[in-house]
């Protein structure tokens, strides 16, 4: 896929902290429980770490127990690229940015209780936050 934001790893390294491009660029994933988003109740709105992108809006987020922050839906579909991903030897759907490619995390279907059914399983570091002025 083309994305409207397209950087060279030097970019990307130059522009992200180590860990931010590990998960970002790298598909990797942060610790469960160490986020600094999870525990984020404000309303506004999430945007991806790397270009800015709109991807969630706070009204979206629930507790799902689950130690990285959750959504049922993203602000639009066509916000999120969802991915068939078979590594680690499971099949799951990863969630990159639309925009600029970037790793998200992971959506799964058991958000039990939420309007789609769906869990969109985000790293906190892969997410910058603004709240309402």
């Amino acid at each position: 896929m083309s994305y409207n934001v397209q950087k060279t790893d030097e970019q990307w390294r130059t522009e992200l902290s180590p860990d931010q491009y590990a998960v970002l660029r790298q598909a990797g994933t942060e610790r469960a429980w160490t986020g600094e988003l999870l525990d984020e109740h404000r309303a506004g709105l999430y945007t991806c770490a790397a270009c800015g992108a709109e991807l969630f809006q706070s009204g979206t987020k629930f507790d799902s127990h689950c130690g990285w922050p959750s959504f049922y839906e993203s602000v639009r579909p066509e916000a999120v690229e969802l991915i068939e991903d078979r590594t680690h030897g499971m099949v799951r759907t990863e969630v990159r940015c639309a925009n600029c490619g970037s790793h998200l995390g992971h959506v799964f279907p058991d958000g039990f209780g939420t309007p789609t059914g769906d869990r969109y399983c985000m790293n906190s570091l892969s997410l910058s936050f603004a709240p309402e002025s």
